[in-house]
């Protein structure tokens, strides 16, 4: 329905002899207009292989991915980046440079998985796993060497005791067994260094394998405890980074007293983040963190000298 009020609203545009520019951007308010009456765009009933095609549109290879890192906020990110009028984004996890079975899929399936969008939008898409992944650099090299990749990350112990509490609910959730993260973190009265959640906040570990295949300004690097904390300066660097013009403003957030973080504020409507995002983490032994603190120490200032930038971490 919201596809053929779209489809109408273009041919009174176009009959009347309006610019194709200003055709285009009424669609796009149109379009936003309907996002939560419709149900489109969004994780609950996205289905991009059944949409109607507004005309003008196309199903674009994505010229910028969010690659990481998981429980960093990439979510926070991609629904923050979805305000901009210039920005289209596939709010599933495609996992299809990650995954040998998706991958194996070929480049049209993946492309095929991708909103519509106009020649003036850009297609985002995010995926946390590919930070981490060993192949999946070589892989969107393969695809676009020029694409604009954003990695947003956060304090890597805060991190790991995320992830954790993620993994903590899902297993409750499934009614299966759950430990402390003690028991986890600690094996043998030493850090485990093998658990995956320690394993995927070695930054500098990740990052080499990236630059082996993208320049350093082809990388930007979102601050995930800066954006919590204030928005709209990251989002800021990212518009700047992407080459669009600035079109996300402080009044699109709002601080949420009862959830404890901003949401958004856009087309009129307010929506925050899904329940399972920001939920308050297990308290955690001094002297754990403290162990935490230490192992990531130098793995963080050698991050620091690859990225020439360091960050507010413990």
């Amino acid at each position: 329905m919201a596809y053929l009020l779209v489809s109408a609203f273009l041919l009174a545009a176009q009959t009347h002899g309006a610019p194709k520019e200003y055709s285009q951007q009424g669609v796009g308010v149109l379009l936003d207009s309907l996002k939560l009456q419709e149900g489109l765009f969004t994780n609950e009933s996205e289905n991009y292989s059944s949409q109607v095609q507004p005309p003008g549109t196309n199903r674009r290879i994505p010229q910028s991915i969010i690659i990481g890192v998981r429980k960093g906020g990439t979510r926070a990110l991609l629904e923050m980046l979805d305000i901009h009028p210039e920005i289209v984004v596939a709010t599933t996890e495609v996992h299809f440079f990650d995954w040998d079975e998706n991958y194996a899929k070929g480049f049209e399936w993946y492309k095929n998985l991708m909103p519509f969008s106009y020649e003036n939008q850009i297609t985002v898409e995010k995926t946390p796993g590919y930070f981490t992944s060993s192949l999946s650099p070589e892989r969107i090299h393969e695809m676009n060497s020029s694409i604009k990749l954003l990695l947003i990350l956060r304090d890597p112990t805060e991190r790991v005791i995320s992830d954790y509490t993620q993994v903590y609910y899902n297993r409750l959730e499934n009614h299966k067994p759950v430990q402390v993260i003690e028991e986890i973190v600690i094996r043998n009265g030493e850090l485990n260094t093998k658990y995956k959640a320690i394993q995927r906040s070695l930054y500098d570990v990740h990052m080499e394998n990236w630059l082996k295949y993208f320049s350093l300004d082809q990388i930007h690097i979102v601050d995930g405890d800066t954006l919590i904390r204030d928005p709209l300066p990251e989002l800021q660097k990212v518009e700047k980074f992407l080459n669009l013009r600035p079109r996300i403003m402080s009044s699109n957030f709002y601080f949420n007293q009862t959830k404890g973080f901003y949401c958004i504020r856009s087309d009129g409507r307010e929506r925050c983040l899904h329940e399972s995002k920001g939920r308050p983490h297990p308290m955690v032994n001094s002297t754990v963190l403290e162990q935490l603190q230490a192992y990531f120490k130098d793995h963080n200032q050698n991050f620091y000298r690859m990225v020439n930038r360091s960050f507010d971490w413990h």
